[in-house]
Order: C-alpha cells, then sequence, then structure tokens
C-alpha cells in the first residue's frame, strides 16, 4: 500500500516533465514559421482549454485524498456505515477548503512556477496543462494518489527542456524539492502533536469535543499567522508577472506604458 503511494508520487514528476518536453519540442518545431505575437495570441486561447483540464485533474485527485482521509475517520468512529459513498458535508468542506486555500495562497505558488522556475510562454503553458492534466488524469483512474503541484512543476521544467534556449532555474527546483521532502515528517510531527494535545482532552464526550475546539482554534491560529507574514510582501495580480530576482516575496509591479501589467 505505502509503495502504492510512494512511488507513484516520485515518478509522476519525471514523467510529467518528459511529456511537457517532448510536447513543447514539437510545438515550436510545427510553428517555426509562425510570427512570435500570433504564436502567443493563439495559444492563450488554448490555455482556457488546457487550464480546465488542469482543474478538473485537481479536483479527481487532490480532493479525494482529503475525503478519504475524513470519511476514513468516520467510519472507524462509527459516525459514517456507509462504504460506498461520502458524505455530502464531506464534499462540500474539501471543495470549500481547496478553494479557499488556493485563494489565500495560490498567488506564490503561481509566481514561483511560471516565473522561477522557467519563463512561460503560451505555447510552453498549453504543453505543460496538457501533460499534467493528462499525468493526473490517468493517475486518478488507476487510484494513484499524486500532487498538482508536484506533476505540474515537472511539467514546467519539462518545458524548459523541451524549448531550445530556455533559461531553467535548477536552484529553485532544488529547494522545491527539499520543501517536498520536509513537508512527509513535518506533517508526521504536526498530526502526531494535534493528536495528543487531543487526547488530552479526553477520548469521549464533552472532553473529545473540548480536544477538537482547542485543536482547531491552535490550527487556525497558526494558519492566521501564516497568511499575516505572507501579507507583509504581498504577491497578486499587481506583480505576479514581475521580473524574476531569486526571491516570491520582493517582486515590484511590472510597468508598461499603460500601467501596471
Amino acid at each position: 500500500m505505502i509503495g502504492k503511494i510512494i512511488l507513484p508520487a516520485m515518478a509522476s514528476p519525471v514523467v510529467a516533465a518528459i511529456c511537457a518536453a517532448t510536447g513543447t519540442f514539437f510545438i515550436y518545431r510545427v510553428t517555426a514559421g509562425v510570427a512570435k505575437r500570433f504564436l502567443n495570441s493563439g495559444f492563450r486561447w488554448g490555455q482556457i482549454g488546457t487550464a480546465t483540464l488542469v482543474s478538473l485533474a485537481h479536483g479527481t485527485n487532490d480532493a479525494q485524498k482529503t475525503m478519504g482521509v475524513i470519511t476514513l475517520a468516520l467510519l472507524a468512529t462509527g459516525h459514517w456505515a456507509k462504504f460506498d459513498g461520502i458524505p455530502f458535508w464531506v464534499k462540500l468542506v474539501c471543495a470549500l477548503a481547496i478553494a479557499l486555500g488556493t485563494y489565500l495562497g495560490g498567488w506564490r505558488i503561481i509566481r514561483t512556477l511560471g516565473k522561477g522556475l522557467v519563463e512561460i510562454e503560451s505555447p510552453q503553458g498549453v504543453a505543460a496543462e496538457s501533460s499534467s492534466a493528462a499525468v493526473i488524469l490517468a493517475s486518478s483512474h488507476f487510484g494513484f494518489a499524486l500532487s498538482t503541484t508536484h506533476v505540474a512543476t515537472g511539467s514546467i521544467l519539462g518545458t524548459g527542456i523541451g524549448k531550445r534556449g530556455a533559461e531553467v532555474r535548477w536552484r529553485v527546483a532544488g529547494r522545491m524539492a527539499a520543501g517536498w521532502l520536509l513537508t512527509l515528517p513535518a506533517a508526521a510531527v504536526v498530526g502526531g502533536a494535534v493528536w495528543f494535545i487531543g487526547r488530552a482532552f479526553g477520548t469521549s464526550g464533552a472532553g473529545s469535543v473540548a480536544g477538537a475546539l482547542v485543536e482547531f482554534a491552535i490550527l487556525l491560529g497558526l494558519a492566521g499567522y501564516i497568511y499575516l507574514r505572507s501579507r507583509k510582501q504581498a504577491i497578486g495580480a499587481h506583480n505576479v508577472n514581475a521580473d524574476w530576482d531569486g526571491d516570491t516575496a520582493t517582486a515590484q509591479p511590472q510597468l508598461t506604458t499603460g500601467g501596471v501589467a
């Protein structure tokens, strides 16, 4: 079971990178005689479709993992007895949580992936999004749990490899990979700490409710602290496309003749 989770997760960025590199190579090969302004404007329309596919893939994989954990806990405690369905409120809460998380922190991820790894153009965006959607949807069909961010990162790196002359910032990729490795032990530590805090108040009756409320308050406070810290050097629509200087937190608005890009 662990191998079914870890091995696909480790292989997915590599597979996505190979697919995206191949797609990018052929896109630029086929459109070699097309003027750049027509090339970019045409592929921007294509990105509407490919971005939609990535959104679909995200929902079929990432959201399912959270719903599965919550439903398993409900089954283990006797609060849910159906093995062929998931409570509607679980689906709703997970959807809202993913949407809220993307809204609050998505700009920094967009900047790192779209500017920090590789300077993405529209043809590369189509290749990256198509590859990400294909890998994630295929994995969802076979029941493999993947990270959309890991797959998208591999795809974007692949577009840099597949485009002649593109600059791939491997140092940024290395920092991201180190962060991925730290998430497993960090999540284990946080999960264990929360479990011990909850157990300290009891495992039944009012004690279990009090423990759950304390856990929620602690996690909400930590999340709020992280969010407030991030707002001191905010990333948003006004500066997400600013020139990359090695740090997402120091992005300055990109000025054009019409104002802020």
